[in-house]
């Protein structure tokens, strides 16, 4: 019988984020949340 283990070690960095990527993500969020609120809107009429 043999028994094979293999052992992996995950590092996880914090990724920096820039000053632009971080507009874009705020953007992207009120753009989502913009058509979320549409949408529950109109399914409200119905």
């Amino acid at each position: 019988m043999t028994l094979n283990i293999l052992f992996f070690t995950i590092m996880i960095k914090p990724r920096k984020v820039t000053l632009n990527e971080a507009i874009h993500r705020e953007l992207v969020e009120k753009r989502m949340q913009e058509n979320l609120d549409r949408r529950i809107y109109m399914m409200g009429r119905y």
